[in-house]
């Protein structure tokens, strides 16, 4: 998992790079700046809509007693959006906005919770254990004297 997150943390900065000078060199410096402002912009609104489309959802299914997973993992996908979105760049933004459409977010959630389901194992519950401060000398019953 480290390897994973240390390439993608090498290789989006370059290819983020590469496509700012690319992008830049034919459209102009001021023309690219201009575009990250401005997808920044509709993706900040974006996801403030999308994110209160989705605590509503949450707070619906709640109300009416049901786990809400399903609603739980398009928040997350929504933060992740939202995150991705105000990171400056050309790819991060696409994937941003693809994260935005509520088809892939349901495509992505399920996939997610059916990986999650099979990490997570759930395990019998086992008896108390005993108290280490009481002594096993102790019964329990009490001798007046």
């Amino acid at each position: 998992m480290f390897r994973k997150l240390l390439l993608l943390f090498i290789l989006v900065p370059l290819a983020e790079f590469y496509l700012f000078w690319t992008l830049g060199d034919k459209i102009g410096l001021l023309s690219t700046f201009a575009i990250i402002f401005i997808t920044a912009i509709i993706g900040a609104s974006l996801t403030k809509s999308q994110g209160d489309r989705a605590i509503k959802k949450l707070q619906h299914a709640t109300g009416k007693g049901t786990l809400p997973t399903q609603e739980a993992l398009d928040g997350i996908i929504i933060i992740i959006a939202g995150t991705v979105l105000i990171t400056p760049g050309f790819l991060t933004d696409a994937v941003g906005f693809l994260l935005l459409i509520p088809t892939n977010r349901t495509l992505i959630a399920k996939y997610l919770g059916r990986k999650l389901k099979n990490k997570i194992r759930s395990k019998p519950s086992s008896p108390a254990p005993p108290d280490p401060k009481q002594s096993q000398l102790d019964d329990g019953k009490v001798i007046d004297i």
